[in-house]
């Protein structure tokens, strides 16, 4: 019986070893082979397409460089011992390899910033801010992104905590959630992301890109929902020990229903705003000014309301 060696034994180890790491890096990957899409989001569809277009140009360069490697193993096989020619080169055929990826390239170049615009610059809304349809133009994240066409958005902060998500809406009522995100179909939401204590990074991989959360600094990143439905995503930059369980939803709506989530949350941290300041002059009444004067005595108007 022939006998392996170590070295023998650990390269027809590789391959399935290889195997399976990658198979069991696919649940991190949000799409096995392109990015996630949903709800109509225009910068998840434009940033899969664009990996779309990046793939089957490597897919064909690949079949067709596997195709050319076998064709000469078969080709130009020879006996075992026999000495190789020793060929100089082909010039034609080297110049040709080098200017087909240049070209590849340039093509790919040219792709990337066409489509990059409509990534980065938020969309027009499909919908003014009384939930009416308005004409939608071309859809067009970072630090310094254009305002929507039209002026019809919704800005949203995000702001990163060890270990959840804190959103404010817009509006007189100070509105505020955590970890599900409420927002009306056809709205572009704009978002201001930050965080308060570490760096977070905010993710919902089938609606936008990725944006981190900085404190003291403010990115900004939209999307904007075609269709009812949740999307979930997490923070995808290791935080601290309970990173793993910082997650992010959001839920679209349509818009009279989002607003009827809207004033059930104004009037319920309306309320809690109510009851502690009667609770407060109760506490006055019975025990002094004492009792509620500093820091704890200060009416806390940043309640969070909301469903979910």
């Amino acid at each position: 019986m022939e006998r392996i060696g170590p070295m023998s034994l650990l390269r027809r180890a590789l391959g399935p070893a290889l195997a399976v790491a990658l198979f069991a890096a696919v649940p991190a990957s949000a799409g096995i082979l392109m990015p996630e899409a949903g709800g109509g989001s225009p910068p998840a569809e434009k940033t899969r397409t664009l990996y779309g277009i990046i793939g089957i140009i490597g897919i064909i360069v690949f079949v067709g460089v596997e195709a050319v490697l076998f064709w000469c193993l078969v080709k130009y096989r020879a006996k075992k011992g026999l000495v190789a020619a020793q060929i100089h080169g082909n010039t034609r055929l080297e110049i040709g390899w080098t200017v087909g990826a240049a070209v590849i390239l340039v093509f790919l170049t040219i792709a990337t910033f066409v489509m990059l615009p409509g990534i980065k610059n938020p969309a027009a809304s499909s919908i003014d801010a009384n939930g009416n349809p308005v004409a939608a133009n071309a859809a067009f994240a970072a630090t310094d992104q254009d305002p929507p066409p039209g002026g019809e958005s919704m800005n949203i902060d995000v702001i990163g905590h060890q270990y959840v998500w804190q959103f404010k809406y817009p509006g007189e009522e100070n509105v505020q959630g955590y970890t599900d995100m409420y927002v009306p179909v056809g709205m572009t939401i704009t978002l201001d992301i930050t965080s308060v204590d570490v760096q977070h990074s905010w993710w919902i991989p089938a609606l936008a890109g990725k944006q981190d959360a900085l404190p003291g600094y403010t990115n900004k990143s939209w999307f904007k929902v075609t269709e009812a439905g949740e999307w979930k995503g997490q923070c995808a930059e290791l935080c601290g020990r309970n990173h793993a369980n910082m997650y992010a939803r959001v839920i679209a709506l349509p818009f009279d229903e989002w607003q009827a989530w809207y004033d059930r949350a104004a009037a319920d941290l309306k309320a809690a705003r109510e009851a502690a300041a009667a609770g407060r002059e109760e506490l006055e009444a019975q025990e002094g000014p004492a009792a509620t004067s500093g820091a704890g005595g200060e009416e806390n108007t940043n309640s969070s309301s909301g469903e979910g």
